[in-house]
């Protein structure tokens, strides 16, 4: 498997090889496959452009960070720089390889933004976004060439099923009452979690190799965690507050992100406000680490930054009146 796997990295290293010029790009692309920049395009899209779209670009984003998340931990798959020290290691990740987050999630992302403004240029133009993206991680050092197809397969299978579903399931929910959905959403999650949690347990016996340590660590780079339960804790947490904070606010009339510019723009300065209070203040305060007490910290924090986006930004957006909406 060890030969196999440095026969793979020959195509990392003939791509570090076309020269350092190419770093930056890169890094600007797989930055595009992120979850830091679609964080930040999330709210914008949801409280500036189309609410709607927002909504479905997010949950999106969690869901496939969450099922990557599961992939991940079940699959015990290494990165290229781990394994061998022909390939420089560009980036940092201290999680499992297989799939790459960045091009399942791109795939997803991109394809339901694409999907939302309906227009050949941009599916055309996401097409080519998932497309360097992926790249940009073959570059970086950061995965192999199958993590990255696969990653695009599995945001591919995400993408059909999440726009042949999403308007019937949002249907069958909206019949029911807003105890109950948000009861559905904290279910979801919750499982999630005890399903990651047992793939976890069940790897116990599992040792990270010391040249995928000693490999990862070269140069200053940080220390494989693959199995730190933190990223799926801050994916469900997150998409609870969303599912939740969307659910009331549809109770209360709904939000519209329609408006003039200006209005637009002092909603994402708002929002932006909270996202940073609930987030860095909470962070300050709240203990870190692994620890179930952490964790559970964690989670809490992270389900009132979504829940803030879906409802506690648009119900004090409303009361500055910088919406038209009838949740006031």
């Amino acid at each position: 498997m060890n030969s196999f796997l440095l026969a793979l990295a020959s195509v990392n290293s003939a791509l570090q090889g076309l020269g350092g010029w190419l770093t930056g790009p890169m890094e600007f692309f797989s930055f595009l496959g992120s979850e830091d920049f679609f964080l930040l395009v999330l709210p914008l899209a949801y409280w500036c452009v189309d609410s709607a779209l927002g909504l479905r670009i997010g949950v999106m984003l969690l869901l496939s960070n969450g099922l990557n998340s599961l992939f991940k931990v079940a699959m015990h798959g290494s990165r290229p720089y781990w394994v061998s020290d022909q390939v420089a290691g560009l980036a940092s990740e201290t999680s499992f390889g297989v799939p790459s987050g960045h091009a399942q999630i791109a795939a997803g992302v991109w394809g339901v933004a694409a999907d939302g403004v309906k227009r050949t240029w941009a599916r055309g133009a996401a097409a080519v976004v998932i497309f360097l993206i992926g790249l940009s991680r073959l570059y970086l050092g950061v995965h192999f060439l199958h993590d990255v197809l696969l990653g695009w397969m599995l945001g591919g299978l995400l993408l059909w099923a999440f726009i042949k579903y999403w308007d019937p399931a949002a249907a069958r929910l909206k019949q029911f009452s807003l105890a109950n959905q948000v009861a559905l959403a904290f279910a979801f999650s919750l499982a999630m979690i005890l399903l990651v949690a047992l793939i976890v347990f069940l790897s116990r016996e599992f040792v990270l190799p010391a040249q995928w340590i000693e490999n990862a660590t070269r140069g200053g780079g940080e220390a494989p965690n693959p199995f730190s339960l933190a990223g799926i804790i801050t994916a469900m947490g997150t998409l609870f507050g969303i599912l939740a904070g969307a659910a009331w606010t549809a109770s209360r009339g709904g939000f519209s992100a329609r408006g003039p510019v200006w209005k637009r723009g002092l909603r994402y300065f708002v929002g932006l406000v909270g996202v940073a209070v609930f987030y860095l203040g909470l962070k300050a305060v709240f203990p870190a680490g692994d620890d179930p007490a952490a964790l559970v910290f964690r989670y809490v924090r992270y389900t009132l930054v979504g829940a803030w986006v879906a409802a506690g930004a648009p119900w004090a957006f409303a009361k500055l009146q910088l919406s038209d909406n009838p949740n006031r």
